[in-house]
């Protein structure tokens, strides 16, 4: 059981709020859903989706994140339902029946949304009022991308959610940018294979970072292990178009661009109130761009990423 506590103080007195993580209902599932963008950052698709009579089953919850990755959510209802492996087989026909997918993603969002949704990283969440030991310990020997989210209700009109497990790296299938670890400890990216028939890969991270020259890695290496290193809690998806950090939700998208020789950022900051720097901040509100972000940060040099640092601590404070 979490071990959180939430505590009212008002004039000289400090309360503490009873929290409850009874079974899952349908109401909670009902209340997630209808406010998926506001609590997981999660656009909402269908709920009860049926798999069909040969697979026989129903999804709880389908959606699409931030990072346009499809998302399935299961809701553990007692502490002895197996929901990850019953998530993974639903992972598992998600995976066999893409262009279903596509089209409900047309249905809800539109062409523009269904051609973006990215396969290289699909995500199974599964929110439970409490997990077991034996939960926990699975899902650290599968190589799937599984988050454990803990809910905990504190009287009537308070939601407080842990995120119990998230795999540190979630990277991308079809390109080989896992990293090695090289003498100076900072992770090696090599190129994507294939590259001669990709008609976009002058777009793909991995094409630019095996183009960038030394120095500029040197920039991007030390922002990666910098949000890295700022909690446990941190999570890295490497994308095809950029790399993103989060929390429960995305803090920071960074790319690279070899031929400007710049690394830029994309926080998740409101620009408001920031004094804006010209060349360095810029409020990209409104403005197209991959990943997510109202704040972009342009680094040129290891001195644009020492002043970028405080900037990258709100965003993961915030996030």
């Amino acid at each position: 059981m979490s071990d959180i506590k939430l505590f009212h103080f008002g004039d000289a007195q400090l309360t503490e709020l009873p929290g409850s993580a009874m079974q899952v209902e349908k109401s909670l599932q009902v209340l997630f859903e209808a406010n998926l963008d506001a609590l997981l950052g999660i656009r909402f698709l269908a709920t009860e989706h049926s798999t069909g009579p040969v697979h026989g089953g129903r999804i709880d919850t389908l959606g699409l994140d931030e990072d346009n990755s499809p998302v399935i959510i299961e809701y553990k209802r007692s502490v002895n339902e197996n929901v990850i492996n019953q998530g993974l087989f639903y992972l598992d026909w998600l995976l066999d029946h893409r262009k279903e997918f596509q089209w409900m993603v047309m249905e809800k969002l539109g062409p523009e949304a269904a051609n973006a949704v990215e396969w290289t990283a699909p995500r199974l969440i599964c929110i439970a009022g409490d997990f077991t030991r034996y939960d926990e310990h699975a899902v650290k020997q599968i190589a799937r991308n599984i988050e454990l989210i803990r809910y905990r209700r504190f009287g009537e009109d308070l939601l407080m959610l842990e995120l119990v497990h998230a795999p540190k790296t979630a990277r991308s299938a079809s390109t080989k940018t896992v990293p090695e670890t090289k003498a100076s400890g900072q992770p090696e990216r090599t190129a994507e294979l294939g590259r001669e028939a990709d008609p976009y890969l002058s777009q793909r991270m991995s094409y630019r970072l095996s183009q960038s020259s030394s120095e500029l890695r040197d920039i991007y290496d030390a922002v990666y292990q910098f949000l890295l290193g700022l909690g446990d809690d941190v999570q890295v998806k490497e994308l095809k178009l950029y790399t993103a950090f989060k929390r429960l939700k995305n803090f920071v998208c960074m790319e690279i661009y070899p031929q400007a020789r710049t690394v830029t950022l994309f926080l998740k900051l409101s620009p408001l109130g920031l004094d804006l720097e010209e060349g360095f901040t810029r409020d990209v509100r409104g403005v197209g761009h991959f990943g997510t972000g109202d704040l972009q940060v342009t680094l040129k040099s290891m001195a644009d990423f020492e002043r970028a640092q405080s900037l990258l601590r709100q965003a993961y404070e915030a996030g």
